[in-house]
């Protein structure tokens, strides 16, 4: 199978590696904007070559869509026009009402399967690829009523060769969930670094004092922002439902450590923990 990747760097270098070992792409094309992406992904042999977009439209049996979630809307239609009816396209993006709205009337939505990958780093590039990135790890699938039989099959059944488990979802109930468990996170990590940065000014120790608690919480804020604004901008109202109650956890720790009240702290912190038991 002939499969282009639209996105050389880590989850699209990641998949090209992993689609390689595991038999399923015999040729895999890329292609990126970037082309300094494009010359590592192809001197680390993660492509076999490098195509246009007219190129992979033409001959490309699959293309995945690894890209920011706003160049994917605004692609997606004209892959899709371009494609034979025999082609199946499908996405990787974090957000997926907005990108499905993009094609819901599009005379080839059946080629397309919506899905989101749950798997990454903080780090970029194709040399970031990781060839068992996605093993062990969750990928939902949303409105599959709306994908062919054929294409719905192919894209589960690459997803079942990297040893992924599929969850089936609507795209609205997909981006409340990830807006609590994955985006809320990054902007978290995003805050923190601001807070400590903001402090070095003051202090320029104050990094020699970092640990481990520290280094795992904020590794998240090494993440690309190319990546994650378009993120934040997709799926806003759900973000910001989610850190409007983030912030009214935060303002209770705050309230009981301003008071001394270390009986609050540790009944906010045993509830907190509650959640060992939900992982």
């Amino acid at each position: 199978m002939k499969v282009a990747i639209i996105g050389t760097g880590l989850i699209g270098g990641s998949l090209a590696l992993a689609l390689k070992r595991a038999g399923f792409a015999t040729t895999v094309l890329g292609m990126d904007k970037n082309s300094e992406h494009l010359k590592k992904a192809l001197d680390l042999k993660i492509i076999d070559s490098s195509a246009t977009i007219s190129e992979v439209c033409k001959s490309a049996d699959l293309i995945i869509l690894t890209i920011p979630v706003d160049a994917i809307c605004k692609i997606l239609p004209e892959v899709l026009s371009s494609i034979s009816e025999q082609t199946t396209v499908v996405d990787m993006g974090s957000t997926k009402a907005k990108i499905c709205e993009s094609v819901k009337n599009h005379p080839k939505r059946a080629n397309f399967v919506a899905s989101h990958p749950i798997a990454g780093t903080e780090y970029t590039g194709p040399e970031a690829a990781i060839v068992d990135l996605f093993q062990d790890k969750k990928t939902i699938i949303c409105q599959q009523e709306k994908s062919s039989k054929i294409a719905l099959n192919l894209v589960k059944n690459m997803y079942e060769l990297l040893e992924m488990k599929i969850e089936l979802m609507d795209p609205a109930t997909h981006d409340l969930q990830i807006a609590y468990v994955s985006h809320l996170s990054h902007i978290s990590a995003f805050s923190l670094g601001l807070t400590v940065l903001a402090e070095e000014k003051k202090d320029k120790n104050i990094f020699k004092m970092a640990g481990g608690g520290f280094s795992s919480t904020v590794r998240l804020a090494k993440s690309s922002a190319n990546m994650w604004a378009p993120i934040f901008d997709q799926n806003a109202q759900n973000i910001s439902q989610a850190l409007g109650e983030y912030i009214k956890h935060l303002e209770l720790f705050k309230k009981a450590i301003d008071q001394g009240d270390q009986s609050k702290t540790r009944e906010l912190m045993e509830k907190a923990g509650v959640i060992r038991t939900k992982m």
